[in-house]
């Protein structure tokens, strides 16, 4: 007999089969004025980029995108790949622009804890005075990559108190309070960006852990915050929390995506190979490759032929960076997580890690230590993770394609880029109970990807919102 769960996810991945009649399907694009379908919602507002976090020549550079929400009451904090916005949204019919902090470094991931803004620096281009002329020189005292934490008890005047770096800088952050002191404020870092040389910051290593049992990879790195004087916040401890995991079953390209690739081939585009697949790389990071490689030469303008063969030579060093190198031996399981979600009242963490989904002990939350972990051809990268209520259940989402492909379409198994839902048991197993994914085809010019879930704090219920990007 199937679960509750998996019988509902099972009807509603059937409902795929009437998509053609769904609203959501085919909207029409553009920047500020793409179709829209809602249905039970209420759009009361909508509200530009400022000056200054959209270029001018080109409104829909993805280096100016938005990232990341964190709310404080009725303060919004806006994440960007330029910095980060703050709106006061008391009317939530018109928000208000209160301040704009430019601090580039990629996503910007944000989070607040009382008057201390945390935000997260991934991009070789951060710097440590927060400039936007990037940094040019392989190794810097000027680079920044790690977290910065700023002071925004005056949101109009917000103030950098701390920066502390990291060996593979932080593509997203998680705060993790500590329920037996309030004092202290942790913060779990998820770096998944090439390893820094140990010329630039101390400590780093690009080796296994096997040849050096201080390596920067299958780690995360645990940062201590002293809530009376946030300036001494310092990485304390560095768990390894994915060593001892074979290489997680993978179920390869589909059809359409070996189709694609050829495509894009025989056009002429820009293809890498990543732990052994061939994929599409997207149009907007083509653009910002090529636009560093005309910097680094000096040149202006258009990039040239030479600089498109340059990019294809370079394409294998730039993914051996960001995934690390390939291995010699037995493939292992991933060396990075993504994203980690933390319950601190019931000792718990959901960690969303590439190949795999892990539960952790956080009952010391200086100390976190894997307790389980699962693994599910199905799975491409496990992205996001949200606990119920009461915690006894997870959701995982699945980053198929990278949050920059068409992953609903109708060709696409409905079990390939879904949500995968699990009981937590009384010995703190992971047992796995079905699907869920959008029950819209989309169309092949739509992204479609699970992305990031929250738990809405209902008592009695458990509900989530989840971002499918579009």
């Amino acid at each position: 007999m199937p679960t509750r769960f998996a019988l509902l996810a099972s009807l509603l991945l059937a409902s795929a089969a009437s998509a053609q009649t769904d609203p959501r399907v085919g909207l029409r694009a553009g920047l500020g004025d793409a179709g829209q379908a809602i249905h039970n919602l209420t759009l009361v507002a909508h509200v530009a980029r400022p000056a200054g976090f959209v270029n001018p020549a080109d409104p829909g550079d993805f280096g100016f995108a938005n990232t990341d929400l964190a709310f404080r009451g009725d303060l919004l904090l806006m994440g960007n790949y330029h910095g980060v916005q703050m709106y006061d949204i008391s009317d939530p019919t018109a928000p208000r622009l209160r301040a704009t902090l430019t601090c580039p470094g990629g996503q910007g991931d944000v989070s607040i804890h009382g008057n201390l803004l945390f935000m997260s620096v991934e991009e070789t281009r951060g710097r440590v005075d927060c400039g936007v002329q990037g940094v040019e020189a392989p190794v810097s005292a000027e680079r920044f990559r790690g977290v910065r934490i700023f002071d925004v008890s005056d949101v109009e005047r917000p103030r950098q108190g701390a920066a502390v770096q990291t060996c593979r800088g932080a593509h997203t952050h998680t705060l993790v309070p500590d329920p037996a002191d309030p004092s202290q404020l942790y913060v779990y870092v998820s770096g998944t960006s090439r390893v820094r040389d140990g010329e630039e910051l101390a400590g780093c290593s690009r080796q296994s852990p096997g040849e050096d049992p201080n390596s920067s990879l299958f780690r995360i790195e645990v940062i201590r915050v002293p809530l009376a004087n946030p300036e001494q916040a310092a990485v304390i401890a560095t768990p390894q929390i994915l060593v001892g995991l074979d290489a997680a079953p993978e179920h390869g390209p589909s059809d359409a995506d070996r189709a694609e690739v050829a495509r894009v081939r025989a056009a002429g585009g820009f293809i890498a190979t990543v732990e052994g697949e061939e994929v599409v790389v997207p149009e907007q990071y083509v653009v910002q490759l090529l636009a560093q490689i005309v910097a680094q030469r000096g040149g202006t303008g258009a990039p040239t032929a030479a600089d498109s063969t340059a990019l294809r030579a370079a394409l294998p060093m730039i993914v051996a960076q960001m995934v690390g190198p390939e291995p010699t031996g037995p493939r292992p399981g991933p060396n990075q997580c993504h994203d980690i979600t933390v319950y601190p009242e019931i000792g718990l963490a959901g960690g969303a890690c590439a190949g795999y989904g892990l539960l952790l002990d956080i009952s010391n939350p200086a100390a976190p230590t894997r307790i389980t972990a699962a693994a599910d051809s199905n799975f491409a990268y496990w992205h996001s993770a949200t606990f119920s209520n009461d915690g006894r259940r997870v959701v995982f989402t699945d980053e198929w394609g990278g949050g920059s492909a068409p992953r609903c379409r109708a060709t696409d198994r409905p079990e390939w880029g879904a949500n995968a839902l699990f009981d937590i048991s009384a010995t703190r197993d992971l047992t796995f109970q079905g699907y869920y994914k959008l029950p819209a085809a989309q169309t092949e010019f739509e992204n479609c990807v699970a992305h990031n879930g929250s738990l809405v704090p209902v008592p009695g219920r458990d509900l989530m919102v989840q971002a499918w990007y579009q």
